[in-house]
């Protein structure tokens, strides 16, 4: 073993040492009579053809294969603890394009600091389809062997910071956007997610105070998605719903439903409400962000 993760082949050359953790997605599917669905071995081949010159890899696939709709702590947890035990260059996860914002969220959260490059990679199109899979996979794995530390999302050409990414269309290959996040204090340190019951709600025009309470009555935390700068209905009904909830020690983050410029506490009278009621300003943290905060802090 050489230093930063470069290991030597029979004739002396330094090999860079990649982790590729197949979760499942679109990427690794093939055609069936259902539609489409996970086939063991379709990442894994591509992978010998897509490599760069001088890494060896090591893939880690999940056994099932997951839907990334399955997606959820345990699956984290795992890719969490095979990130932290990897000596290597850099990883890749493969991981289907449904959650990719939750788990990417997720991944620099907990592993903020992280000295190596990791890499979330999925695709629109299946392998061998003439899409956008392989593309995304190369540039996954040029960036895990050689690009920057921290948590990525290599897709339609670009890289992008994983702590806040959002995906805006369901269709297209350009997929994903990413929204800029507050930055993550170091020392790296992993952390693992526990069970925990949480859940992303929506203020809506006309939405009935005691359905609001039902929900937060069963959660230990929530993000609640207010309007614009941070504004809610004057009704107060729900002013109590929610100061009730907080008493009780159910931490609400409130985030807009914008997709960018966040939050802005104190600019709209129709906002005072919320902050009186204990909810926390989300600030421009996405839904998926401010959840997985929640996630790594209501437990602490």
């Amino acid at each position: 073993m050489g230093p930063e993760g470069k290991v030597t082949d029979k004739g002396g050359r330094q090999m860079t040492e990649i982790l590729v953790i197949h979760t499942g997605g679109t990427i690794g599917m093939v055609p069936g009579p259902g539609g489409l669905h996970p086939a063991p071995g379709v990442v894994e081949t591509a992978l010998g053809a897509l490599a760069p010159a001088g890494t060896t890899l090591t893939v880690i696939a999940f056994d099932p294969l997951v839907d990334s709709a399955e997606m959820g702590p345990d699956h984290w947890n795992r890719i969490i603890d095979a990130v932290a035990s990897f000596g290597g260059q850099g990883v890749v996860v493969t991981h289907g394009t449904d959650t990719m914002a939750f788990t990417g969220a997720a991944l620099s959260q907990a592993l903020a600091g992280v000295a190596i490059p990791v890499v979330l990679c999925g695709s629109m199109q299946p392998l061998n389809t003439g899409g956008d899979a392989e593309g995304n996979l190369a540039l996954a794995l040029g960036t895990a062997a050689a690009g920057a530390a921290g948590v990525w999302l290599a897709f339609a050409g670009r890289l992008m910071p994983a702590a806040g990414l959002v995906k805006h269309h369901a269709q297209d290959a350009d997929a994903f956007r990413a929204v800029a996040q507050e930055p993550l204090p170091g020392p790296f340190r992993p952390r693992r997610f526990a069970q925990a019951r949480l859940a992303i709600l929506t203020l809506s025009p006309g939405l009935p105070a005691d359905a609001l309470g039902a929900m937060l009555g069963r959660l230990d935390a929530a993000v609640l998605r207010v309007f614009g700068a941070g504004t809610a209905m004057s009704d107060p009904a729900l002013h109590a719903v929610l100061a009730a909830a907080v008493a009780r020690g159910c931490r609400i983050r409130a985030v807009s439903q914008c997709e960018a410029g966040g939050l802005a506490p104190g600019a709209y009278a129709a906002g005072a409400a919320l902050w009186r009621a204990g909810v926390e300003n989300g600030g421009t943290d996405t839904p998926e962000a401010a959840l997985i905060r929640l996630w790594l802090s209501v437990l602490d």
